[in-house]
């Protein structure tokens, strides 16, 4: 039996700073007095005028950054390979399907596969963004040169959220995994990045 496929993840966190800025100004308004001037000499007399504040105030407020961490990896289980094929992890099940030669063996508790899992927690209150991988990545075997890809990332949902200020949400990334005609037995390993944009 094939030793296990395993997928560890990296994630990468954008970092937004929140910066909301207020700036006040007070206009400045040009009195004309000169053509007002022979008009006045005989009345009474008037106030110099006043000069026009000029000054602005400026503030910012600074939100403590978002914390992305990860709670699973992302694990395909064991596959055996006669030829070449798939085997693909629905996010919203956890469930594993094959195609070709490609076929999982071994059951939950002996050879579990699972998609990757992300636990959030945003400042502030709004949409975010989450992006899964576009390309495939490379996984490699361990102990060798042999390679694998995965590709066709998905989420357990739509890529934007609408997420509480200061209470932990979840996703889920799934992909799928090519596996060659022919494949070495052995544990393959590679990583991803996800990147989650806050508001």
């Amino acid at each position: 039996m094939n030793a296990a496929f395993t997928l560890p993840v990296q994630f990468m966190l954008r970092r937004t700073v929140y910066r909301c800025v207020w700036m006040g100004r007070v206009g400045t308004f040009a009195t004309g007095l000169i053509g007002l001037l022979p008009l006045l000499a005989a009345g009474p007399a008037v106030a110099a005028p006043v000069a026009p504040n000029k000054n602005a105030t400026s503030s910012a407020t600074i939100t403590p950054p978002a914390m992305v961490r990860k709670l699973e990896d992302l694990n395909f289980g064991c596959l055996t390979v006669t030829a070449a094929g798939t085997a693909v992890i629905d996010p919203n099940t956890d469930s594993v399907t094959t195609t070709g030669g490609v076929v999982k063996v071994g059951g939950a508790t002996t050879c579990p596969a699972y998609s990757a899992l992300f636990e959030a927690v945003s400042p502030i209150k709004g949409v975010v963004i989450i992006r899964a991988p576009k390309n495939p990545i490379t996984m490699t075997r361990v102990g060798g040169t042999e390679t694998m890809t995965v590709s066709n990332w998905t989420l357990d949902g739509s890529g934007n959220r609408n997420v509480p200020a200061k209470e932990p949400w979840s996703f889920r990334v799934g992909g799928t995994l090519n596996v060659k005609a022919n494949q070495m037995d052995g544990l393959y390993t590679g990583t991803f990045d996800v990147d989650v944009q806050y508001p």
